[in-house]
């Protein structure tokens, strides 16, 4: 079932607003809510909503108030010449000035995201792509341009479920919650100009439906004929390589560790150097079938212990 985005012309708590912004003929607006945080967009061409429907978060929600924590503003030019840019504001600041408005949409899309992963107060996002295999999470940090999409979509061809290709969100227990937006598989060299954006179905594979406990962390850091010999770390470790890549570390950092703490402690992190993701996602793959088979293994000594 589809759903449709209110129409409501979005404002903040600030008194001040956003400045000489506000004065601008702004005619259509929207609000929505994702994990506990409200987005407000307004634009000056109505017509753009369904394209600003395409770049709004994962399992979002229409917003029943005008009243939003982030304002977010879409100037298109009404000429749409050439020579005339269109124009991303966050609150009164400006992010991006285009002649291109699939850029702006870019720019705007990756802003919405970063203001939901730093707002989001009962989740905690971390940097990194996310898949499940056998009821459990392999987890792979890592900022943009580290690999972390490539590794994901071989996991999603190899069979594993996809939940994120840019965030791992983590509940207060350490479960980790999808986020699955289109995979953003960028050109040779890292080039934005030539981004593959399929879904996980185009890819042969499925998204997941739930949050999944973590039975893997891979630290993996491409190098061109690098060979995969990875370090076991230790609990303490994996929280610190994780904080690195933890949004709203500085922001909250206690509740930041908490959910750390949770997520890795019945995981298995790995850390090392890879070369091809297509080589390395079957062995990632066996390392989380491998954990499933020691699991049934316990379970199954268990119950024989019981019936004796």
């Amino acid at each position: 079932m589809s759903v449709s985005l209110p129409s409501l012309m979005p404002r903040t708590r600030d008194s001040a607003g956003a400045g000489w912004i506000d004065r601008l003929a702004w005619r259509s607006g929207t609000c929505i809510e994702a994990h506990g945080v409200r987005l407000g967009l307004r634009t000056n061409a109505p017509e753009i909503l369904e394209e600003i429907e395409g770049c709004l978060p994962p399992g979002w929600q229409p917003g029943r108030s005008a009243l939003v924590d982030e304002l977010f503003s879409l100037w298109v030019d009404p000429a749409r010449s050439p020579v005339r840019p269109n124009r991303v504001y966050v609150g009164a600041e400006r992010r991006a000035r285009t002649r291109d408005l699939r850029h702006a949409l870019a720019v705007l899309e990756s802003e919405l995201r970063q203001s939901l992963a730093a707002r989001a107060r009962h989740r905690t996002f971390v940097h990194a792509g996310v898949v499940g295999v056998h009821g459990r999470a392999i987890v792979v940090p890592g900022r943009s341009r580290s690999g972390k999409t490539t590794l994901v979509a071989e996991l999603v061809r190899a069979g594993a479920t996809y939940l994120s290709d840019e965030f791992a969100v983590l509940d207060a227990r350490g479960l980790v919650h999808p986020f699955a937006k289109r995979l953003s598989i960028r050109g040779a060299g890292g080039c934005d100009l030539h981004v593959e954006r399929p879904s996980a179905e185009e890819l042969g594979g499925r998204s997941a439906g739930g949050p999944l406990p973590i039975g893997l962390v891979v630290l993996a850091t491409h190098r061109p004929g690098a060979s995969w010999d990875p370090e076991t770390l230790t609990p303490g470790r994996a929280v610190i390589e994780l904080l690195a890549h933890t949004v709203p570390a500085r922001l909250r950092p206690a509740a930041s560790l908490r959910a750390l703490e949770r997520a890795v402690a019945g995981a298995t992190v790995l850390k090392g150097e890879r070369d091809e993701a297509r080589e390395l996602a079957p062995r990632l793959l066996q390392v989380v079938e491998s954990q499933e088979r020691v699991a049934e293994s316990k379970t199954a000594r268990s119950y024989r212990g019981r019936t004796r």
